[in-house]
């Protein structure tokens, strides 16, 4: 295939993938709020509300790695496709636990729910599988804007839901998931007869001339090749280090606001500009990713974490500080994974690529799992502020991080006598 067969071919993968993660993100915007809702009902206790967010993003974590290694195996096509099918059969079975009012079934249910998140992680992955050369971070930036329209108008969807649930007879709190349903048959639709043919099944063909050996693909394989490449650890660690940032202390954040006399509108109006800051301008970052280069986006990312930590941290007690401060967040996860990514998808050989993709995909959310397991203790012992300036050291080892890869990227540039550098370092 020559150039302008793959740059056309490169269009149409990320225009595919786009329009199944605005689907796929009608489907899952609202799962955490309802999931939570769900928990606490179906437990009897507030207690575990919070199994929600937790066995939903353990599901993403785990289900990660086997759904790259079967877009390795078979290509992207049937991996997206099988994520968002995992995925309905998550959103049936919390109705049906529901119904028969059995906790341990929903949390099987939110733990395949979780799937459709990991589908839609790899989703940015796959815009940068076909070698055309450039637009990396402009690519995979559109695919990650696409979750704007979904991650906004879901959780919006709760009404609707209710009205579509009682209207089909279902418990309470689960006709939302019949949206989840939907939005997940139209994604799997949409990727299963879209990616044809499939981008990464086109690069391996193109890299196989230069494949002496079957690759091996493993967790030790994905460790060996980070050792081998550390620009690419670097950016798998920024981009797990920065989700830890964020979802630490966005998770705490309504908790704050309603115990400061915020009502539950203004929560929602918090996450809401939180939540357009994630994704509304990642093309924005995309671009600058591809003109000034990752490394110095991700350092771009950081010093607007700064920026966000010390607003909402040391302005805690005024509302429209800590507002600014969690768009602001939002903004630094958005250059930070976006360039990241990039960074990670040109960083490694082609035969290991979603393998390497995979776990970052996996060690991102339980980076997050991880951070909003301890937020709580934090705010309890340090109050709201004092979580957001112990966030800023994961932050602090991402700069200093990003200063020592930026010198050994200049010096093998200038070793290489070359402007740019290579594919992989």
């Amino acid at each position: 295939m020559n150039d302008l067969g793959l740059e056309f071919l490169q269009k149409r993968t990320v225009r595919t993938l786009a329009l199944g993660q605005i689907l796929g993100g009608f489907g899952l915007g609202s799962t955490l709020s309802i999931g939570a809702l769900l928990a606490a009902d179906l437990s009897g206790t507030v207690a575990w509300s919070g199994a929600a967010a937790t066995f939903s993003t353990l599901g993403a974590a785990i289900w990660a790695i086997p759904l790259a290694r079967l877009a390795f195996a078979r290509g992207r096509r049937i991996a997206l496709a099988l994520g968002a099918a995992l995925a309905i059969s998550g959103a049936a079975l919390v109705i049906v636990a529901a119904e028969v009012r059995f906790f341990p079934l929903l949390l099987i249910a939110l733990f395949l729910l979780g799937s459709g998140s990991a589908a839609g992680l790899q989703a940015r992955f796959a815009a940068t599988d076909i070698p055309t050369g450039k637009n990396v971070g402009k690519d995979l930036s559109l695919v990650v804007w696409a979750t704007t329209i979904g991650a906004v108008t879901g959780p919006n969807l709760f009404g609707p839901g209710e009205v579509v649930g009682q209207f089909l007879g279902l418990p309470e709190l689960t006709g939302p998931f019949v949206f989840t349903i939907a939005a997940q048959v139209l994604a799997t639709t949409v990727f299963w007869f879209g990616l044809r043919p499939d981008p990464l099944l086109v690069a391996k063909q193109i890299a196989a001339e230069s494949l002496k050996t079957k690759p091996k693909v493993s967790l030790a394989s994905a460790f060996s090749t980070l050792k081998k490449h550390p620009v690419a650890a670097y950016a798998m660690i920024s981009i797990a280090l920065s989700h830890m940032v964020m979802v630490s202390v966005m998770s705490m954040t309504p908790v704050h606001v309603t115990s400061h006399g915020g009502s539950l509108t203004v929560v929602g109006f918090v996450i809401s500009l939180h939540i357009l800051g994630m994704y509304a301008f990642a093309p924005l970052f995309g671009i600058l990713s591809d003109k000034i280069g990752p490394v110095k986006t991700v350092l771009t990312g950081q010093l607007i974490f700064v920026a966000a930590l010390l607003l909402a941290g040391l302005g805690s007690e005024q509302q429209h500080l800590v507002t600014i401060g969690l768009f602001l967040l939002g903004l630094g996860w958005s250059a930070a994974t976006v360039s990241g990514s990039a960074l990670l998808a040109v960083s490694v050989p082609v035969d290991q690529k979603t393998n390497v993709q995979g776990l970052s995909d996996s060690l991102m959310n339980l980076s997050g799992a991880f951070g909003g397991a301890i937020a709580g203790t934090f705010v309890a012992l340090y109050l709201f502020t004092g979580l957001n300036l112990i966030a800023l050291v994961p932050v602090s080892v991402i700069v200093v991080s990003s200063v020592i890869v930026g010198n050994y990227r200049a010096k093998l540039a200038k070793t290489a006598n070359i402007e740019d550098l290579p594919v992989h370092e």
